[in-house]
């Protein structure tokens, strides 16, 4: 070919490239004509109220004055819960056990909860049913259901991209690790006895999961603490499941001079940078410092007593004297509930000076409202809620809720989202 003709022949494809360009739209362009893609719906961050008792879940302002914004029926399919139960007689004794030693005489319909990160659906343990439902938010109805191993389902966790759930099986010492859109099982391990409260590290890394023990029995003087079972703290690989770490607390207590508390770690609350656990454990009007990286108890806090609080322990509700601890967000208070001695009290972390005692009905649980300013107590004994100011120790609000609030957790759900309404 000559070289005029590859002069035409390069000018022709030039030529022909241009008419093309100009024919076809871009990329992308044939997608615009269709419109933008839907808009995500915006999201109201709130406060789920575990009403355990009546099965409920009440909504509420994540702050300021905590107002209701809908409620949740959590137990949708309870006749058909009861039937099969009602069927099974292995089933109903757990069942009816649940309700004389736990439950206080009342069934456990609604322990702990989280929301989907896209607000669609609330996602709740159900004790007495011993599963984990979700919950679709604009239907009331289960999107799926997940049966715990045995026959009980307890405290929950999520992950802090949302997408995974933890949720401790007591009678089976399993905690069970779900896909929280679908609650498909991503992997599970074995705990100490009576797993309890769940926390992911910061990072997603780590799951902690505390063994509490035999809570339901009247062998709770202090010499027969050794009757209540293998309670430890697991420390979990998120991803593989396997244990990086094992924590006695037995050990620790002793070489810290308290023989005489219990190693049964119940709620807790880490440091911002997870340098520090603070805990409560079974019977004890205070909490303990344990330094993580040290594997070291640093000091412990015993918080004053209520002289109207009985002195005999099996009258304490599950081995409880105080049961919910959260932190500020800065890492500088503790909110402390004190669920037998009935109040709640604000403590600096630096001092471990606690603030006023704001009195309170049985109290059974403590987390952060939604600015981070308070917080937020379940008063079981008097089915309220109240907001307790981190800055001065000293009462908000309060607002009425179902029978026997119990968990509080944030969550999220579409802004202006009102209902579905449960009864």
């Amino acid at each position: 070919m000559s070289r005029a003709s590859r002069r035409r022949r390069t000018a022709f494809l030039v030529a022909a490239a241009g008419l093309l360009t100009a024919l076809v739209p871009a990329a992308g362009a044939g997608a615009a004509a269709t419109g933008p893609a839907p808009a995500q719906p915006q999201l109201r961050e709130v406060l789920f109220v575990g009403n355990n008792w009546e099965g409920t879940a009440d909504v509420l302002a994540a702050t300021g004055d905590m107002a209701r914004i809908g409620r949740i029926d959590i137990v949708p399919d309870k006749a058909e819960r009861l039937r099969e139960i009602y069927l099974d007689p292995v089933k109903l004794a757990f069942f009816l056990g649940i309700r004389t030693t736990a439950g206080e005489g009342h069934d456990q319909f609604v322990d702990d909860m989280y929301t989907t990160p896209d607000g669609s659906a609330v996602v709740a343990s159900r004790p007495s049913f011993a599963d984990v439902v979700s919950i679709d938010l604009r239907t009331g109805r289960i999107n799926w259901r997940f049966p715990v191993s045995g026959f009980r389902a307890d405290h929950m966790a999520v992950s802090p991209d949302g997408r995974r759930v933890a949720v401790s099986a007591s009678t089976s010492n399993t905690v069970h690790v779900l896909d929280i859109t679908t609650g498909a099982q991503v992997g599970s391990f074995a705990t100490g006895d009576k797993p309890h409260e769940n926390t992911f590290s910061r990072d997603g890394r780590l799951l902690w999961n505390s063994s509490i023990g035999e809570v339901n029995t009247a062998l709770d003087a202090p010499w027969l603490d050794w009757t209540k079972g293998d309670r430890r703290i697991t420390v979990v690989d998120a991803q593989t499941f396997r244990p990086v770490r094992v924590v006695d607390m037995r050990e620790r207590l002793d070489a810290a001079g308290r023989p005489d508390l219990s190693d049964s770690v119940r709620p807790n609350a880490f440091t911002p940078d997870e340098s520090t656990l603070y805990f409560q454990v079974s019977f004890f009007n205070g909490f303990v410092e344990y330094d993580v990286a040290g594997d070291r108890i640093t000091r412990i806090k015993t918080l004053p007593q209520n002289p109207a609080t009985p002195s005999d322990r099996t009258t304490w509700v599950n081995d409880s004297r105080h049961h919910g601890m959260s932190m500020s967000p800065d890492g500088t208070k503790l909110c402390v509930a004190g669920t037998m001695d009935d109040y709640a009290t604000v403590v600096d972390r630096a001092t471990l000076t606690e603030g006023p005692l704001v009195p309170a009905a049985k109290p059974y649980w403590a987390t952060v409202n939604g600015d981070g300013t308070a917080c937020v107590i379940s008063e079981s004994g008097a089915d309220r809620v109240t907001a307790i100011d981190f800055a001065t120790g000293t009462k908000r609000v309060s607002v009425p809720v179902g029978d026997h609030p119990q968990r509080v957790r944030l969550g999220r759900v579409p802004a202006g989202w009102s209902g579905p309404s449960a009864r």
